[in-house]
């Protein structure tokens, strides 16, 4: 209750604070004109009789929002903090391993995400590791929300925090981070997802229907909501802008949505690898494809409609035939997520 009543108090200076950046924030992301600027660590403003804790000293970042066409990767990001043994346990390695995308501030979406599709024992012999992957909040609160979450890590023990800011531009470098603790902690994860926060997750289906444990191994397998023919919007106005410079060819090789997609293990260390090759650019679903071009892969098709990018009325029986559904939000999950746990006897079979 404390670390609820907290965020609450912390959520509400956040919303007042966010809306003064924002307009920074959006004038940096499309002023292509912009240098680029590093993160760099800032020199302790502490005064000598103040205890603080090492991390904190040696990771206090200089947070801009760095330059879209200039993503630095590979690159020495620092995970701040870490669960190196999360994988291991004596069921042996996850079938699943999932990376979840969430800004630090989002604690009650993280809760709420706990509570229902992010529920590692939701699936019968099945061993499922979860992480939340998040970056660095703007500076204003980087104090506050820094003992915030380690409070909620102590409490929960699944948060990977990466040494970045935590921007939109920044996604795919938290996505590659979220890889390359993989490839470190959790090599032999038989799959991976990546999932964005603000969605609804059918774990069993996704597991059961999609990913069929008890399968051959699938090690160029890879899928989600497959976009394909689609090209570069040249609009600055558009908030997924891509400007020549950053890639001139008209058109996106196939792609799976960023909302949600799910790799194989080994598939997933390919890609990061082929990653450091190639120019990174801010749109992470869009990189991925690129990276699987680079490799000679195509996205696998998933049953139909079960991976869907829009919103839709909640409705039991249709849900249980869905693995992910985009834009749901924490309060509408938690509030149909008894409904979606019953049994029920009337829906028709798969």
């Amino acid at each position: 209750m404390k670390l609820i009543r907290r965020s609450l108090v912390l959520g509400a200076l956040l919303t007042t604070a966010f809306g003064g950046l924002l307009v920074l924030l959006v004038g940096q992301s499309v002023d292509f004109r912009t240098p680029s600027v590093d993160l760099r660590p800032l020199v302790s403003t502490e005064s000598a009789g103040e205890t603080v804790s090492l991390p904190q000293r040696k990771f206090e970042w200089q947070a801009r929002t760095p330059h879209p066409l200039d993503l630095k990767y590979p690159y020495p990001y620092p995970f701040l903090l870490n669960h190196p043994n999360k994988c291991e346990g004596p069921r042996g390695a996850p079938f699943l391993l999932m990376l979840v995308m969430t800004r630090p501030q989002d604690v009650g979406v993280r809760q709420a995400i706990r509570k229902t599709w992010g529920n590692e024992t939701l699936v019968p012999g099945v061993v499922i590791c979860r992480l939340f992957v998040l970056g660095l909040p703007p500076p204003l609160f980087t104090k506050e929300l820094h003992a915030l979450l380690e409070e909620e890590d102590r409490e929960h023990g699944d948060l990977l925090q990466v040494g970045l800011l935590d921007t939109y531009h920044n996604l795919t470098l938290k996505v590659l981070m979220g890889l390359e603790w993989m490839a470190q902690y959790c090599p032999s994860a038989h799959y991976v997802l990546k999932v964005d926060s603000d969605v609804f997750l059918n774990p069993s289906f996704l597991v059961q229907q999609v990913l069929q444990p008890n399968g051959p191994p699938r090690p160029n397998f890879i899928t989600g909501y497959i976009y394909s023919n689609t090209g570069p919007l040249r609009n600055p106005a558009y908030k997924w802008y891509v400007p020549p410079e950053l890639y001139s060819p008209d058109k996106y090789p196939p792609y799976c949505g960023g909302p949600g997609y799910v790799l194989s293990g080994s598939l997933a260390l390919r890609v990061l690898t082929v990653a450091q090759t190639l120019k990174v650019i801010y749109l992470e679903d869009v990189f991925v494809g690129l990276c699987l071009q680079q490799l000679g892969v195509r996205p696998t098709p998933s049953p139909p409609k079960t991976f869907q990018m829009f919103p839709l009325k909640y409705e039991h029986c249709f849900f249980h035939q869905l693995a992910l559904v985009h834009q749901f939000q924490a309060q509408e999950l938690l509030r149909i997520w008894p409904d979606f746990q019953r049994v029920n006897t009337t829906c028709p079979m798969a």
